[in-house]
């Protein structure tokens, strides 16, 4: 919104502060835009896993299609979302965040009238597309609206409100699933997008990076539709069995469309993941953390709802306040294991949180689960909590110390890729053995998940330098 009094920035032009006549309030209406808009994603990625059970009856949806109404979110969201961060930079960050944050609702009202199954996993794919344009755009606002020197607060207080909607989120949509319908966890969208649009229109300057002057359309392809046949391929096996031609062909497609997609990004002039940030060994190794820690969690904590309710009586709020204890003790403790890392390096803090956090999961996967929330849970929150503390602030300033600083921003968006195509694997793969035949299929959940972060802390000890500088690459 311009006017005379304030003349809109030169929309070709990067600036390294904000425009010198955007007042205060613009500033803070521009970060509350960012933090609604990002919230939706976020809390669609964890209210799903509370209301599932719900769903499954509802729908009359079976155990493959259960896993697609989470994976089709998480698979357009990890293929996409260095895309859709080009494509911020290229037709602008306000534009593209709220063409986002527009189809993010629509693809919920989607959701909300979903008769079936298959309607409800093509709705949840395009909230997955929708995510994947407004999430990167939300942070390339606010660093093309805070100066330098208020650009660290402003993110924090951004993730800050987003570990309070991550941990409200499951709870309020536990109760709408108990007290109205699973289908109004999906509606409480609608008007979140609508004051997200009226914000970023009110307060939001265009801003737009001038050296980007195409979008890597292959590489996007080769990414989602090779991680699709492999999810699917993966998905199918619980149905049909690992005889069956139609998983391994799958398989074998999704495996040669990704090697042509890692083909592509060493040849494109300007690669969505440009191959050469990985000689940095650091930033190699905080990935393939990345990589085995989201497995374990994503996994953990979207089995975990599944069984409280299903098979110890939880309700689906019940369920979700079990995992309030994560949300509240990162969202306090993030800033003292930040400044831990600082003074103790990145090497320790990594190696011993996912370990941490794979007792946790060890613990959630313990005979005791079902003897009540107090001694089943709770405990076991708690260390999966302190570990997952300890790891994420450090890994997020390693991956982006591992690299140059021209290069932090696409570092930054090809770890959170990494982070959500952990998911998707992970409920793919673990669900094979969540819902295989026999009651034990939750607890070997939760001892790959153990196994998964055990080896990320190992990973940390390896191959992450204790003070790695930044690199040219």
């Amino acid at each position: 919104m311009t006017s005379a009094l304030h003349p809109p920035c030169d929309e070709g032009v990067i600036r390294a502060s904000p425009c010198p006549d955007q007042p205060a309030p613009h500033k803070r209406l521009a970060l509350a835009a960012t933090v609604l808009g990002s919230s939706m994603a976020f809390i669609d990625g964890s209210v799903v896993n509370v209301a599932l059970p719900a769903m499954r009856t509802a729908l009359k949806a079976d155990a493959g299609e259960v896993q697609w109404i989470v994976n089709a979110y998480l698979l357009l969201l990890g293929a996409l979302v260095l895309i859709g961060g080009s494509a911020g930079d290229r037709y602008g960050r306000r534009r593209v965040f709220v063409l986002g944050v527009v189809l993010f609702g629509l693809a919920s009202l989607g959701c909300a009238l979903a008769p079936d199954a298959g309607w409800l996993i093509a709705a949840r794919a395009g909230q997955g597309i929708a995510a994947a344009l407004l999430v990167p755009a939300s942070l390339a606002i606010l660093g093309a609206t805070f100066s330098d020197a208020e650009r660290g607060g402003a993110i924090g207080a951004w993730a800050g409100f987003g570990a309070v909607t991550a941990a409200v989120g499951p709870v309020l949509g536990g109760w709408l699933v108990d007290h109205v319908s699973w289908r109004a966890i999906f509606l409480i969208n609608l008007p979140l997008a609508a004051a997200t649009v009226w914000l970023a229109l009110a307060a939001v300057r265009e801003s737009r990076d001038p050296d980007v002057d195409r979008l890597d359309w292959l590489g996007a392809g080769l990414a989602a539709t090779g991680l699709g046949a492999v999810t699917w391929g993966l998905t199918a096996v619980g149905e049909r069995g690992w005889g069956s031609v139609a998983v391994w062909a799958a398989l074998a497609a999704g495996a040669a469309l990704l090697a042509a997609f890692v083909v592509s990004q060493a040849r494109q002039k300007h690669p969505m993941m440009p191959l050469s940030l990985y000689r940095s060994r650091t930033f190699s190794g905080a990935n393939l953390l990345t990589l085995a820690l989201y497995f374990g969690l994503t996994g953990a904590l979207f089995f975990l709802p599944f069984e409280l309710i299903a098979r110890h009586g939880y309700s689906a709020a019940g369920a979700g306040a079990t995992l309030l204890p994560l949300s509240l003790v990162m969202g306090a403790l993030s800033g003292v294991a930040g400044k831990a890392a600082d003074r103790f390096g990145a090497r320790p803090m990594l190696t011993v949180g996912p370990i941490l956090a794979g007792v946790g999961f060890a613990l959630l996967g313990a005979p005791w689960l079902g003897g009540g929330y107090w001694t089943g849970v709770l405990p076991a929150m708690l260390v999966l909590a302190v570990g997952m503390t300890i790891s994420v602030a450090p890994l997020t300033s390693t991956v982006m110390g591992a690299v140059a600083a021209s290069h932090a921003g696409v570092a930054s968006g090809v770890n959170n890729a990494v982070a959500r195509i952990a998911g998707l694997l992970a409920v793919a793969v673990l669900g094979l053995v969540y819902f295989a035949p026999g009651p034990q299929g939750y607890p070997w959940v939760m001892g790959i998940s153990a196994v998964a972060a055990v080896a990320a802390g190992i990973v940390g000890a390896l191959m992450i330098e204790a003070k790695p500088a930044p690199k040219a690459v």
